[in-house]
């Protein structure tokens, strides 16, 4: 009788952890938390299950207290405690008190020369839209589409990647609930968005064949639980969705490892999932496709730059007397650069409270981090200073783009009504944030810089200005964010944009085979006419 009340006590135990293990999928991994939890809920759930089988009427009396506690039946249950203990003490071994400098180590920064490296801004690559304002217009795409919307939602993963020299962010549609899944399972998700994050245009990319595994999938095609049983020791971070350079979606899972139980996280590799085929790589971090923007996610490197910026001179300095001790700004912002997305973020003394002593750029693939030491007003204190030219307004302020203006750190602020519009650009000088320019945003992002430009003393350089004779071969207008835009390709097969604000009284009228002089300043993929005689 007791050998059977063993067996089953054991089956029924495998059986709850054969059932969490399916629905948790904690990672096999003796150096992530969740997995301890996990076995001590297996090692509570056998002794509660012995106690029933094996000697009922003892546990019983005991939790009467009619029985003496009984060591040598209860045993097994001690292992917790032990192991928590063992866990405590290796935990303070690697904390920072004994380990600072491996703390201090976790990233290398080096010093960058703000004017050399960080390229003059070209307003066609530029960010403008934030992520809330992605996340309304993908939405209003996804509205228009009424075979899909009834079965489809909009992810809110809006993943910034750097898209054939275009900013854009990309987003996978998501089912809606179980029953659209198993009702759709068969064909998968049809497509995903893209945003343009520079123009405002969206895109709806549908697939000839649907995305099969995706975080709002069920079972076997749920993609959390896809990545953990085909990788079962491996700890996954974030999980991002990106396309490779031909549109092909991906899932790119960033894979990392611990120091102790759950310290001092780091990036190993990323393993990359085809969603539609389910089938998938691991790469490490230097052999990683050029393709993936993201391999290393914001909150770790924030939290690596506060330790290289905390521990530089030992754990007793980071405590008391704190010299050279620095931490980031409260926020973070996206740049684009060389085909790569990189982190911004201010750099600001612990004791200090409205102030940069300069920044960092970070680039998300490679982790390659430089400090720029460009002193100046911090983030907020910048969003202050543009909110408080239209005060009346209320409207609310984006974290700061920081770009090369004429070869000065600058930052660039939108401010958005209510409805999450952008109403109006502020350019905030980085050195004297009291040098601060509104300009109502229908006057073009162009515009804008040229005033504040002018404002502040420092007109644009005109002799770089382009003067120049075309022929139109096509026109074509369209409508974004509610500004009326031309397109233009001319005879020799170069493409041009042009505000109708530049001269509205001469665009619409344009046609096949006009001659028209234009005046630009950069020859790029899509060149911005300034002027039109």
């Amino acid at each position: 009788m007791m050998k059977k009340g063993y067996i089953f006590s054991l089956l029924l135990t495998l059986l709850y952890a054969g059932i969490v293990y399916y629905i948790t999928y904690p990672p096999i991994n003796i150096t992530y938390m969740g997995f301890w939890i996990y076995v001590f809920s297996i090692i509570i759930v056998y002794i509660f299950l012995s106690s029933m089988f094996l000697f009922r009427k003892s546990f019983m009396d005991l939790l009467n207290g009619r029985e003496r506690f009984s060591f040598n039946r209860y045993k097994i249950l001690f292992i917790i405690p032990i192991i928590i203990v063992i866990i405590l003490i290796i935990n303070f071994i690697f904390s920072p008190l004994f380990q600072a400098k491996q703390y201090y180590q976790r990233i290398t920064v080096k010093t960058g020369d703000f004017q050399e490296e960080v390229h003059e801004v070209d307003f066609n690559k530029l960010p403008l839209l934030d992520r809330d304002s992605s996340l309304k217009i993908g939405d209003r795409t996804m509205g228009q589409m009424s075979e899909l919307v009834s079965q489809f939602d909009v992810s809110n993963q809006y993943t910034q990647i750097n898209y054939h020299d275009e900013i854009i962010r990309v987003t996978p549609l998501e089912y809606h609930g179980f029953i659209k899944w198993f009702t759709n399972r068969g064909t998968g998700i049809k497509g995903y968005i893209t945003v343009n994050s520079t123009t405002g245009e969206a895109k709806l990319v549908k697939l000839k064949k649907g995305l099969k595994y995706a975080p709002s999938a069920y079972f076997n095609e749920n993609l959390n639980r896809k990545l953990q049983m085909s990788y079962p020791t491996f700890i996954f971070d974030s999980v991002n969705f990106e396309i490779d350079n031909d549109g092909n979606p991906y899932w790119v899972a960033s894979v990392i490892k611990y120091v102790g139980v759950g310290l001092r996280r780091e990036v190993t590799g990323v393993v990359i999932l085809d969603p539609i085929t389910g089938k998938s790589k691991y790469y490490t971090v230097d052999k990683v496709p050029s393709w993936v923007d993201h391999v290393y996610e914001a909150d770790l490197i924030l939290e690596q730059v506060n330790d290289w910026g905390r521990y530089k001179k030992g754990f007793i300095n980071s405590i008391v007397g704190q010299k050279e001790v620095v931490e980031t700004t409260d926020g973070y912002n996206y740049l684009a650069q060389d085909d790569d997305v990189y982190l911004y973020t201010g750099i600001t003394s612990v004791i200090s409270d409205e102030s940069n002593i300069g920044f960092i750029l970070t680039n998300m693939r490679t982790k390659e981090t430089k400090f720029y030491g460009v002193a100046g007003a911090e983030e907020f204190s910048a969003m202050e200073s543009a909110k408080g030219q239209v005060q009346q307004m209320n409207y609310t302020s984006t974290f700061p783009l920081l770009i090369n203006l004429n070869n000065r750190p600058t930052y660039l602020v939108s401010l958005k009504d209510n409805a999450g519009l952008v109403k109006m650009y502020a350019f905030v000088d980085v050195v004297d944030y009291q040098k601060v320019v509104v300009t109502d945003s229908t006057s073009g992002i162009l515009k804008a810089s040229e005033n504040y430009l002018n404002e502040i003393g420092e007109n644009i350089d005109t002799s770089s200005e382009i003067v120049k004779e075309i022929t139109i071969s096509s026109i074509k207008d369209a409508i974004i964010d509610g500004n009326t835009y031309y397109y233009i390709t001319d005879t020799e097969e170069k493409k041009y944009q042009v505000s109708i604000k530049v001269n509205k009284n001469k665009l619409p009228f344009l046609k096949e085979n006009d001659i028209i002089t234009i005046t630009y300043l950069k020859e790029n993929e899509v060149i911005v006419i300034k002027k039109i005689d």
